[in-house]
């Protein structure tokens, strides 16, 4: 049920012990606080989240903040919205309880206990796992518990390749801490061990290990730590890998673009995205990227194009300034301005690329862009491709003032 009454019968009433004391509306998740109040889970949350210490009905202080279900409460709801139904009221589904830190804490003992046999180690990893993917909200209480030094200890340490493996597809959930990826990165022993399943067997455990890789390396400030990771031309190779995985599978091509344009925000490697065969991989799979995702390429991109080894590979691909031209003004606002980025320099390179641009059909759909809405950024690099492009335009078109004061931005990070 919404919260308001609006579309119910008027005669319908709430009962007033079935309104949560913060919102005064329906409560879908009773939960009883230390006073021993019942408010509803996200009323109460949002209070304290505001740096409120007191309990909102009694003024008492909230000593902790343990939140226990009311159960009981919640099924005379679940009751009273189905006697209610007829009057447009709908029954509030069972909600899902968050993670018990104390079981969080335990899982972890278990999965960090070389004592205890492999099984046992594996199942409390699994369960670990599956409470993260639950929800956002059981990924914050399981880091509240130290989980990411655990696991990256237990990773690092283990000899069982099925306990290695099970700690990444956890750590793969987490974000991590500069400290966090100090630690991985520091060690050159640690870098080769994770780097090594990149090339495992599972495309699941590939794409895990893709996906911590670019934690880490959205996590860290450091460029060392960046430059670190992406000097192996190994990492390009297996992360273009995944990208050209020939399966559907949209996690892997979601992780590998996501890592791909992560490594190639280190300027002095790019050239090795280059050499394992990102242009065409970048090309032949924009079609199959979802908004985000295409963004992330179109950037990675514009990355590219701005080395010589970058451009000259897109310039060969007959599909890339069609590909370029099309996007503008389709997909979003980024991706828009990517793909102008992407083709002031590849016109800027190559002279043939100019014309090929035009017939493409650039100039209605940068004349389009200029006196749209998209960004500053955008227009800017409309505008000196416009000027760029002069030489070409057909004798009508050549209307557009010339102008020196427009300037090429930088990508952005995502």
């Amino acid at each position: 049920m919404p919260g308001t009454l609006e579309p119910l019968d008027v005669t319908v009433q709430i009962p007033y012990h079935f309104r949560c004391p913060i919102s005064l509306e329906l409560m879908r998740d009773p939960v009883i606080v230390v006073t021993g109040q019942t408010y509803d889970r996200s009323s109460i949350e949002s209070w304290v989240a505001t740096g409120n210490t007191t309990c909102p009905v009694t003024r008492l202080p909230l000593t902790e903040f343990t939140l226990i279900p009311n159960h009981t409460l919640r099924r005379l709801i679940q009751e009273w919205c189905v006697a209610n139904r007829s009057f447009g009221v709908e029954r509030i589904p069972t909600p899902k309880q968050p993670a018990d830190p104390v079981v969080v804490r335990s899982l972890l003992c278990q999965a960090g206990n070389e004592n205890i046999n492999k099984n046992a180690r594996l199942a409390a990893l699994k369960r670990l796992r599956a409470l993260a993917r639950d929800s956002e909200k059981n990924r914050c209480v399981i880091l509240t518990q130290n989980a990411r030094e655990v696991l990256l200890s237990v990773f690092f340490l283990s000899h069982l390749m099925e306990i290695k493996t099970e700690c990444l597809a956890a750590l793969s959930l987490f974000p991590l801490s500069e400290t966090e990826c100090l630690f991985v990165t520091s060690d050159p022993d640690r870098m080769a061990s994770l780097i090594s399943f990149l090339s495992h067997p599972s495309i699941d455990v590939r794409v895990n290990c893709a996906s911590l890789l670019e934690n880490i390396l959205a996590g860290t400030k450091s460029p060392d730590i960046r430059s670190a990771i992406s000097e192996s031309g190994e990492v390009f190779d297996q992360i273009v890998g995944i990208l050209n995985y020939p399966l559907t599978y949209p996690r892997a091509i979601k992780i590998g673009i996501k890592a791909l344009f992560a490594l190639c925000l280190v300027k002095q490697h790019r050239y090795k995205a280059v050499e394992a065969g990102a242009v065409t991989v970048l090309i032949d799979r924009l079609p199959d990227f979802e908004k985000c995702d295409a963004e992330r390429a179109l950037a990675t991109v514009e990355l590219l194009c701005r080395i010589p080894e970058g451009c000259a590979a897109f310039a060969c691909h007959a599909l890339t300034v069609p590909l370029l031209v099309k996007i503008i003004l389709k997909i979003s606002d980024r991706a828009t301005e990517y793909a102008a980025g992407a083709l002031l320099s590849l016109c800027t390179a190559e002279e043939r690329l100019k014309t090929e641009a035009v017939g493409a059909g650039v100039l209605t759909q940068l004349l389009l862009l200029v006196q749209s809405d998209c960004t500053e950024r955008a227009k800017r690099k409309a505008q000196m491709l416009l000027k760029l492009l002069r030489d070409s335009w057909p004798e009508k078109t050549k209307t557009v003032r010339d102008s020196d004061e427009y300037g090429c931005s930088d990508v952005v990070r995502f």
